[in-house]
């Protein structure tokens, strides 16, 4: 189900193809000499592996815990003989973390998760969609540069790469209620902590009491996630990701536009019209619309291959539910909206 209408990361994207970086304390960016990513990355996994080395955190606090959160997680430094203490309790980060591993911006880079719910519910996030996250950021002396304990939502489109990287390993929550004063509990959400290389971050960007090339960490509760169609064009943001690199991108030195079907140095996923055939991309998908009376006891309909909701609404206990289907009129192993050939309107 798409919910998220995120007008603002069109404006921040078109305008300049660059990323927002709004997310944790990005004021007043310095910007100094540009280190070799692939040399930058290496120095980064040594102070990553360090630090891990010579942290460790309360584990047993969130064993059989069925509602954890990152309030609940303390990180401590190591005592000076290296010994973790209350071994039963406590737990080396380095024995708790997954390692791994993503191709960004031609380089290589390492980077380490700490998953404090593994079973939390909920699905996981693509690498474009909108997320509601509680967090804390701070840096490897253990000084928070930014936090929100209420939970805020984020496009992941317009934070640090590092965001988009860990998201989809992570579950939100399995389900949540409201209650009459407004506020939203949510039940078995993912927990966890990112442990990212500068190439990840802000790399040569110094910002809100961040070093340039500095590598940060975030602890985060991830609560929900909504499907992004940043266009409103029908076809979720991570399926107009062509170039399957989990990435838009724009490469300023050549002024040439990642994943652009027909050229015009705008990407698919803020493209009204992507393959440039005059027809709108949202008019050459079939529209359909669903009427579930849960008075009746109608469940809502599984939907089919490449069909997506782009709009609900309820009355009276009768949901109303509009989806459209990306389709292969002739068979090519094109979808209609990326065929410049094909130009049929679903919706005249």
């Amino acid at each position: 189900m798409r919910k998220g209408k995120i007008a603002l990361s069109i404006l921040c994207l078109v305008v300049g193809f660059l990323s927002c970086n709004k997310d944790d304390g990005g004021d007043n960016i310095t910007q100094i000499e540009l280190e070799d990513r692939t040399e930058q990355q290496a120095k980064d996994k040594d102070s990553l592996v360090k630090y891990l080395n010579g942290h460790y955190y309360n584990a047993s606090v969130f064993v059989n815990n069925p509602d954890p959160s990152i309030k609940d997680l303390i990180i401590s430094e190591l005592p000076s003989d290296g010994v973790v203490p209350d071994p039963d309790n406590n737990k080396l980060l380095m024995d708790a973390v997954d390692l791994k591993i993503v191709v960004f911006s031609e380089t290589n880079y390492e980077f380490y998760v700490l998953d404090l719910n593994p079973l939390a519910g909920g699905d996981s996030p693509k690498f474009s969609d909108q997320i509601r996250v509680s967090y804390e950021g701070f840096t490897l002396d253990n000084e928070v540069f930014d936090s929100a304990v209420t939970p805020v939502d984020f496009d992941l489109v317009s934070l640090v790469p590092g965001w988009r990287k860990v998201m989809p390993f992570f579950n939100g929550a399995e389900s949540f209620t409201s209650e009459n004063d407004g506020t939203v509990n949510y039940m078995n959400h993912g927990v966890g902590v990112m442990f990212l290389p500068s190439g990840l971050a802000y790399f040569n960007n110094a910002t809100g009491g961040i070093p340039s090339y500095a590598s940060i960490a975030f602890k985060f509760d991830l609560f929900q996630i909504d499907l992004a169609d940043h266009d409103n064009d029908g076809v979720p943001s991570y399926m107009e990701d062509l170039t399957g690199d989990g990435e838009f991108t724009f490469n300023v030195d050549d002024a040439v536009a990642d994943d652009d079907t027909d050229g015009d140095n705008i990407p698919d996923y803020v493209d009204l019209d992507d393959d440039g055939d005059g027809v709108p991309t949202l008019d050459e998908l079939e529209p359909n619309t669903y009427t579930v009376n849960t008075n009746l006891g109608e469940q809502e309909p599984v939907l089919g291959a490449k069909e997506f909701e782009i709009d609900r609404s309820e009355n009276g206990g009768i949901i109303t539910i509009k989806t459209v289907t990306i389709k292969d009129s002739n068979n090519d192993g094109v979808d209609d909206y990326l065929d410049e050939n094909i130009k049929i309107n679903y919706n005249e």
